[in-house]
Formats: structure tokens, sequence, C-alpha cells
């Protein structure tokens, strides 16, 4: 058996495990934060027998897309002292990290 840590945007969370439902996969929602933009994410549990490994990945590959978004950022004019004005920058977000480990036992009581 294998556990699936699948960290993905709040935005394709929903349908995810809608889709993963749908094939009768059990999920663990817990809320999360991403590090680098501190925006939200959601953080699936998914135990899989090894054979549906394979097929969980391709349903979280095909509903976690990656996307481009424009962020604020303060950046300091140094000609005019102290100013910080507002810069747009544009970034990757979305798609998935995904970690899969062995589970040694598991038991659904």
């Amino acid at each position: 058996m294998k556990l699936i840590f699948a960290i993905v945007n709040d935005e394709d969370s929903t349908r995810l495990i809608s889709e993963l439902n749908k094939e009768n996969f059990r999920v663990t929602r817990l809320s999360s934060t991403g590090g680098f933009l501190r925006s939200g994410n959601t953080t699936l549990l998914i135990g899989v027998e090894v054979s549906e490994l394979e097929f969980v990945l391709e349903i979280i590959r095909k509903n976690s897309s990656s996307r481009k978004v424009s962020i604020q950022t303060n950046t300091a004019m140094s000609e005019m002292g102290t100013t910080f004005m507002p810069f747009p920058v544009e970034v990757n977000v979305g798609g998935a990290t995904v970690f899969v480990v062995d589970v040694e036992h598991f038991e659904r009581m």
C-alpha cells in the first residue's frame, strides 16, 4: 500500500477531490499555506494499493493545472530614498507537489 501526499492549489482542490471520490478513492483534506507566496494550498492524503497508484497520479495531473498570475511586490526606489513602489511580477501557481511513501501497516476502524 502507498500513501500519497498531494499539495495542490486551493482553486484545484474541490474539483480534484470530487474526481477522486467519483472513482471511489477516500481523501483526507488538510488546509495548508505555501511558503513562497503564502497562498492557500490544500494537502491531500490518499491511501492506495500499488496497482492503483498510476491511476490516481493521472487524476491528480489532470485536475491540478498550473497557471500564471501577477502579484504585487514592493521594490525600494533607491534614487528616491526609502519610497516603496508596487511592482507587478508574473509567477506560476498551481500544479501539484506529490510525495508517495510506503505504508507499513493500514487499518480502517
